[in-house]
This record gives structure tokens, C-alpha cells and sequence, in this order.
């Protein structure tokens, strides 16, 4: 399994491209899942259904499964959030995890950069980011191409994830 981080400021267009993105990697006959990160109180569930009562009950974890999906939600009550690596610990095998945000980590990463953000590029000060795709040209020695490029993209994506294994080692080795 080999992981992947999308970053980029807020309007960048990450979740834009990742609609493009996961169609076209699975219909080359690649497995991918995603891990997204939310800087804000979100929810997934519904106000009312029993899995919400169980919740606001005090249940640290519910499952809910149907015969179309299941889903787990942990509650953390107070609890540090988890992670990257602990959260990729929770995920089913698959060809490639890409992982938006969570762009402070030391997980390899794209870049997503529209100018129209008016926003710095991160790349120069932040070592994981290992390419960049923007709607503008932009001076570097980082692989990067067109933001629209879905091919360039995905081949991009592919060449420069890395190994889950190789990621934990390498984050155990650095503390």
C-alpha cells in the first residue's frame, strides 16, 4: 500500500481535483482510498437515527452496516486527534491512499497551488512536498505540471508515493 498527500490552501481546488483524480486511477485498475482532513467540528451521521443517539449516549465507537457500506465513527471525547500514521493504520489495504490535507505532515505530498488564491506557494518551506500541479507555471525543481493535467496528475501521483511500511519506518526513526 503506498501513500500520497494532497496540500494546498483552502480553494485551491484538492477536493475538485481528487473527483477527477480517483475515477481515472480506478478505471487504470488501481484500488484508492482517501483520508480527509477537516479543521472543524464535522459530523457523518445524522441527528436522530439511532447511530447519533448511540453517540450523544456516550459510545466511544459506533459501527453502522448495511448490505452497501459500513462505517465506523470514533468519538475522541477530549482525547489529542490521532495521527496520520495512526489513522492509515486503520485503513483496509489498497493499491494508494491519497491524503488530503493534513499538510503540516511529513508524509511526501503535492502541492495544489491556484494563483487566483493570491496565497504563497508552501513548497518552498515545507521538505514533503515532493511535486506540484498549479494552474500557473512555476519556477522550481520539483516535478509539477498542469493542474488540469489528469494523466500528468495521476502519473505523477503514482511515481512519487511511497511505501506505508517505509513511511511509518522512517517517521519511527525520526520520533
Amino acid at each position: 500500500m503506498k501513500v500520497i498527500g494532497l496540500a494546498g490552501w483552502s480553494g485551491a481546488g484538492k477536493t475538485t481535483l481528487l473527483t477527477r483524480l480517483i475515477p481515472y486511477l480506478v478505471g487504470k485498475g488501481m484500488r484508492v482510498s482517501t483520508i480527509k482532513h477537516a479543521h472543524h467540528n464535522f459530523d457523518v451521521d445524522v441527528p436522530g437515527k439511532d447511530s447519533w443517539e448511540h453517540r450523544q449516549a456516550g459510545a466511544t465507537e459506533v459501527l453502522v452496516s448495511s448490505s452497501r457500506r459500513w462505517a465506523l465513527m470514533h468519538e475522541l471525547r477530549g482525547a489529542a486527534e490521532p495521527p496520520m500514521r495512526d489513522l492509515l493504520a486503520k485503513i483496509s489495504p489498497v493499491d494508494l491512499v491519497i491524503v488530503e490535507g493534513f499538510k503540516t505532515d511529513t508524509h511526501p505530498k503535492i502541492e495544489i497551488y491556484r494563483a487566483a488564491n493570491g496565497k504563497p506557494p508552501l513548497h518552498p518551506d515545507d521538505p514533503a512536498i515532493v511535486g506540484i500541479a498549479s494552474d500557473t507555471p512555476i519556477e522550481t525543481r520539483l516535478p509539477s505540471t498542469d493542474l488540469d493535467d489528469i494523466s500528468a496528475i495521476a502519473e505523477m501521483v503514482q511515481k512519487l508515493a511511497v511505501s506505508v511500511v517505509d513511511l511509518m519506518a522512517r517517521e519511527k526513526a525520526n520520533g
